[in-house]
């Protein structure tokens, strides 16, 4: 049944909309139309792993820590936290998504941790954007009172920068493979992951940084064998000359050529560009399948009519 097995990373956009303030409700309200997506793939007889972002979530955690009375969690802490928030959503809106439909299938949480090298170059040059949007004012602000580095964010605002180190090894790897084997639907890696370091004695210990969802995503399918990796957006496709008059997008492409287009420098660092790594990577690794497309076109894209596919 490993031809079925798929990992979907869902989008920041489908747990959290552009304007939204990020109420409980409007996150719940977000994830239903995720479920809908979700249990589409199942009635195909997919066997479902679901991965997701965290950054507007862990974001909220880190400003609650604010008030004095909280005392402060380390960042790893306050991803884990977030794991578990989220999870809760895709819990309860996929399994009664799926209920409606007459399926009696699970659907769980696993908090996960992820390995990374503590000596990994990434730690010098902080990277990966999380927490909430702020305007040039506030960033300045923010980095003279030593806070920072908050950085532009792909021209959508600036936000915090932390370490993203790449991902090694997912630890829980063969528990969440076991509930996909036994039917299950199983929530992992959320936001990348709990970012771990294996010590020389061989403990785990948490290390401040954040992983990019995408990259631990394509390390998760390879380690549990999946077939397909889908990631999901707020694009149809991925595009040559984006946000040009030339813009083209990108079908059916080959592993070599998606490879050259990214070397050429047509994915945006810090939006486009991970997914489009994380997505050769996987395809390099495995020979299966990387789609890249939206939630309204996910379907379709699974049927080759639409989204992005890199193919070995």
């Amino acid at each position: 049944m490993k031809d079925k097995l798929i990992v979907i990373a869902l989008g920041g956009n489908m747990i959290l909309k552009r304007g939204q303030k990020g109420s409980f409700e409007e996150q719940m309200d977000n994830m239903k139309e995720a479920a809908n997506v979700i249990a589409d793939l199942v009635d195909l007889g997919f066997q479902v792993v679901l991965t997701s972002g965290n950054g507007p979530q862990v974001g909220n955690i880190l400003a609650q820590q604010s008030y004095e009375d909280a005392p402060p969690m380390p960042l790893y802490v306050c991803g884990a936290m977030s794991q578990g928030q989220i999870g809760y959503m895709i819990n309860q809106t996929v399994q009664n998504e799926l209920q409606r439909r007459g399926k009696a299938i699970i659907v769980t949480t696993i908090s996960t941790r992820v390995v990374v090298d503590g000596k990994d170059p990434a730690f010098e040059n902080p990277t990966k954007p999380i927490g909430r949007f702020y305007t040039k004012d506030q960033a300045e602000e923010f980095n003279n009172q030593g806070h920072g580095p908050y950085l532009d964010d792909a021209g959508r605002g600036y936000r915090l920068f932390v370490a993203s180190p790449k991902p090694l090894e997912i630890v829980e790897k063969q528990e969440i493979l076991a509930i996909a084997e036994r039917g299950g639907i199983v929530y992992s890696v959320g936001g990348g992951g709990i970012p771990v370091i294996r010590t020389p004695e061989g403990e785990l210990r948490g290390s401040i940084a954040v992983i990019d969802k995408d990259r631990a995503s394509a390390v998760l399918a390879s380690q549990i064998g999946a077939k397909t990796l889908m990631i999901l957006t707020d694009v149809s496709n991925a595009y040559l000359n984006y946000n040009t008059d030339t813009q083209e997008s990108i079908g059916e492409i080959s592993l070599a050529l998606a490879m050259q287009y990214h070397d050429d420098g047509h994915f945006i660092k810090g939006s486009m560009g991970p997914k489009m790594e994380a997505g050769i990577s996987f395809v390099k690794e495995t020979q299966g399948v990387t789609l890249i497309t939206n939630p309204e076109n996910a379907i379709a894209a699974i049927q080759g009519e639409s989204g992005t596919k890199i193919i070995p």
